[in-house]
């Protein structure tokens, strides 16, 4: 796993603290969207790396039997404390601390019709083993919904090496490491808002959509660590060898961010 890792539960508690039902309407919609499913009525519904808990909200929201899981003990705290706000005592939705690189934790967790992990399995250590043990959780003609971070060559090194640097300093020096970050990733479309005659407009657009703070979500990005990346066909030729079709793809383009895939187990 490695010495350095990010505790992202720190940022999802943050974002439990704002979390409207616009938010929550809006990740369901998602589910709908690349699921291809109005409801998830009578379908089982496994997220890997919970994080807040709010995809598996929405599952449940949706009718489906929902198994959450997380690493990151503070993570486990916000999916639970989501269950226990809109499911409390809820034979139907389960929350757990685990690792989806323990092969006995696994062993242990059955088959899903829908298998969820976003943006979680390239902050493992071990991105390709987690996407393995990830895809043989998936049940037969089941799916399995999956975003990884984009190869973008040499400034995904840059990245690594940002992030890496992060985690290794005292938190009373990360500020000097997020404040540079945060004017190279902030900076230009704050420029283009004032010259457009808008000041912060993006800023306020992306408050009421995304629920946390821009500043929050850049410490999100700068300490994400484990940080492993892959292009769109790397991931594509993976599952193929490993019995799945391709359904749906959504790429960055070339940018930073995440690659989404909803691939179909044969």
């Amino acid at each position: 796993m490695g010495r350095a890792r990010f505790e992202f539960g720190e940022n999802w508690k943050e974002f439990l603290e704002n979390l409207t039902s616009e938010r929550i309407a809006e990740a369901e919609r998602s589910l709908r969207e690349w699921l291809g499913a109005a409801d998830l009525q009578g379908k089982s519904f496994l997220d890997i790396g919970s994080g807040s808990g709010l995809f598996s909200l929405a599952a449940r929201n949706m009718g489906a039997t929902v198994f959450s899981f997380d690493y990151d003990e503070n993570s486990v705290a916000c999916t639970s404390s989501l269950k226990e706000k809109f499911y409390p005592n809820d034979d139907a939705w389960t929350v757990e601390r685990g690792d989806i690189l323990d092969h006995e934790y696994l062993s242990k967790l059955g088959k899903y019709d829908i298998v969820y992990s976003w943006g979680v399995l390239h902050h493992t250590g071990n991105m390709y083993q987690a996407l393995k043990n990830a895809g043989s959780l998936v049940a037969d003609h089941g799916t399995l919904f999956i975003s990884i971070y984009n190869d973008q060559g040499r400034t995904s090194k840059m990245w690594r090496f940002v992030k890496k640097t992060y985690n290794r300093c005292p938190k009373a020096f990360r500020g000097l490491v997020v404040l540079p970050c945060f004017i190279r990733l902030w900076g230009p479309t704050t420029i283009k808002d004032i010259l457009k005659g808008k000041p912060f407009q993006t800023w306020r657009t992306y408050l009421r959509q995304r629920g946390m703070s821009p500043k929050h979500d850049v410490i999100d990005w700068v300490g994400g660590y484990p940080f492993e990346v892959a292009k769109p066909e790397e991931i594509f030729r993976f599952f193929h060898n490993i019995g799945y079709t391709l359904e749906k793809l959504y790429t960055t383009g070339g940018g930073h961010g995440c690659n989404q895939y909803v691939f179909k187990k044969a």
